[in-house]
């Protein structure tokens, strides 16, 4: 069990979060939820001692597993024992016993020898290559790699790795931020399917609402400077919090209609002779006012194309015969595809496979071995790369308004600010630079690129990487009300599942295409 005991956190004027007192019990898996920034991540880091609280106290299993992010200080370990390094206690003996064989054998030297093998068969020590395979074969981490020092292998799986290593060991309670990112869609199902058949203590923060309705059976909400726990998965709580707020709201109404009449009633009678009941409604007046509550911090941004003013022809993109290799790797070998005006398309399939370079081909940021692929007739091209750095020089002094004015010579600073706002970029923060942005304030600086410009055709390669779960739903319904053409590469199958009507499926060495929805592929590919 994990517990927060009055524990709070500020920084400078700013809560996220303040005398909160509550448990995480083990056998319940806890989805952390709340907007970027308001805390999630520093309150897993305050869990495991990270970083300071400014007060109050958090208690901890003396065995938790949690996903850390430094890759570096693994780059010249072993990936099988990168991931036993989840067991310190055992990594270290292990470690020790290395060391110590390769000595001269000494009384002093057996009898230690002696206590690390007794440490080891008490942490499992010798099932523990077994077990980390296992988990590496899991995330889709050949048995090729697992001898392969880390940093030999690519770096999405490096990642990968340190999720192993999160879940290694049989910890007592689990930490996980952001697990899906750089997982495909097997990996997340395998996680998924791991994770509902772990028994200690989850907490877990992703953006992806399919796998947080999937796994969790609690939502903590960080919310109103507190952590409101709310029984089910991610949608039952919006529908309970949803409620609340419609009844807070229809409180807040009925209080004023009252307070309304009760101030006529004052006003007709407070100078005649029923001072005694005026007073009673001054007092009552009083007790209706409403509180100075906390205000809650979620904020959606508004995410909405244009519907296109210069139609295009009907065929978007004609690709024909194109191929595509690195070294000897052939990622993408002959594929001829026509994309229609109007068209929804999801392209999916594991990391690595060719689904980005598909994306830049047909952008034109990358030229095919062969083959070629031609933009149609007043076509015009909104593009969303996986990596933002592609348009944005984030080493840059360029301000956010300079940036988007560079998109759209011709747009005045009130119509800028007006899709600043929308993306949740208020005031003063239209001066921010470049390079002083987040992963997820980028992300949302070039959906408002995309929305000032005003694209006939979107192409969008992993437009949800680290946005929060209000701004991916505001995009998911942004896409699927654009009544231009979409092709769009995601893991997130909620926005699959919402926008796509058609599918090109990376599968079995080749592009597959499959028309229907995400729903209706995985109907079918389960009953074949």
């Amino acid at each position: 069990m994990i517990t927060l005991d009055d524990l709070s956190k500020k920084f400078g004027a700013r809560t996220l979060f303040e005398d909160v007192t509550i448990s995480f019990t083990e056998g319940n898996r806890y989805a952390l939820t709340g907007p970027n920034g308001c805390g999630k991540s520093t309150l897993l880091k305050i869990i495991m001692g990270l970083e300071e609280a400014t007060s109050g106290k958090a208690y901890r299993p003396k065995k938790v597993g949690f996903l850390k992010q430094n890759i570096e200080d693994f780059k010249d370990v072993k990936v099988i024992d990168t991931v036993i390094f989840g067991n310190d206690k055992l990594y270290k003996v292990l470690h020790e016993r290395d060391l110590l064989y390769e000595k001269e054998m000494t009384d002093a030297i057996g009898m230690r020898l002696a206590e690390i093998e007794e440490t080891i068969a008490e942490e499992d020590g010798y099932s523990a290559e077994a077990e980390a395979g296992e988990l590496l074969i899991g995330m889709g981490i050949d048995l090729e790699f697992h001898e392969k020092v880390l940093s030999e292998i690519p770096l999405d799986r490096q990642f990968r790795v340190l999720l192993c290593q999160a879940l290694f060991g049989k910890p007592q309670a689990l930490l996980l931020d952001e697990p899906t990112n750089h997982l495909d869609l097997d990996s997340i199902t395998w996680l998924e399917n791991f994770l509902a058949k772990y028994s200690g203590t989850l907490i877990v923060i992703s953006h992806d609402r399919y796998f947080l309705n999937s796994v969790a059976t609690t939502i903590a909400d960080i919310d109103y400077e507190a952590i409101i726990q709310y029984p089910g998965n991610y949608d039952d709580m919006v529908l309970t919090k949803t409620k609340i707020k419609d009844r807070t709201e229809k409180e807040a109404k009925n209080k004023e209609k009252k307070i309304e009449k009760l101030n006529e009633f004052i006003s007709k009678f407070r100078s005649g002779t029923r001072a005694s009941q005026v007073q009673s409604r001054v007092k009552e007046i009083q007790k209706l006012q409403p509180q100075d509550l906390k205000k809650t911090n979620i904020q959606r941004p508004y995410i909405r194309f244009v519907p296109p003013l210069i139609i295009p022809g009907k065929l978007i993109f004609k690709i024909e015969k194109i191929s595509k290799s690195y070294d000897e790797n052939q990622v993408i070998e002959n594929f001829t595809f026509d994309v229609m005006r109007g068209d929804k398309i999801a392209v999916i399939g594991n990391n690595g496979l060719g689904k980005t370079t598909l994306l830049k081909m047909i952008t034109n940021v990358l030229k095919p071995d062969s083959g070629s692929c031609q933009t149609g007739h007043n076509v015009s091209v909104g593009y969303f790369p996986q990596n933002h750095l592609d348009i944005l020089d984030k080493s840059s002094n360029t301000t956010l308004i300079d940036w988007l004015k560079s998109k759209k010579d011709n747009a005045l600073e009130q119509e800028i600010r007006g899709v600043l706002g929308k993306l949740l970029f208020a005031g003063d923060d239209a001066f921010k630079e470049l390079k002083a942005l987040s992963g997820g304030e980028a992300a949302r600086l070039i959906v408002a690129s995309l929305m000032l410009t005003e694209p006939n055709t979107l192409v969008l390669d992993e437009p949800n990487n680290h946005l929060d779960l209000e701004a991916v739903s505001a995009l998911a319904w942004g896409i699927d009300e654009f009544k231009g053409t979409v092709i769009f590469s995601s893991h997130d199958r909620d926005l699959i599942s919402k926008v796509a009507t058609k599918l090109l499926v990376f599968e079995d060495g080749k592009i597959n295409y499959f028309l229907g929805s995400y729903d209706e592929y995985l109907a079918k590919k389960s009953y074949v």
